[in-house]
């Protein structure tokens, strides 16, 4: 499911990048939990699905501006 504030077109490539960096992981052996940390993100994901959509969903995250 597409989240409502994210471009689909956007999303859909994320999705596949998400897909392509989590089949290259399980390939060497590893986790979804290892997957998340890769990107940078905490907790563990319960399953190779929740893994990409978590980091799908944080590759179209905005990027947070920073005060000069």
């Amino acid at each position: 499911m597409i989240p409502r504030h994210v471009n689909p077109v956007q999303w859909q490539q994320a999705q596949g990048y998400a897909r392509q960096a989590c089949a290259r992981i399980f390939r060497d052996g590893g986790s979804p939990a290892e997957a998340c940390r890769a990107f940078g993100l905490e907790g563990a994901a319960a399953d190779w699905a929740v893994a990409v959509d978590r980091i799908a969903l944080m590759l179209c995250a905005p990027g947070l501006r920073q005060a000069a």
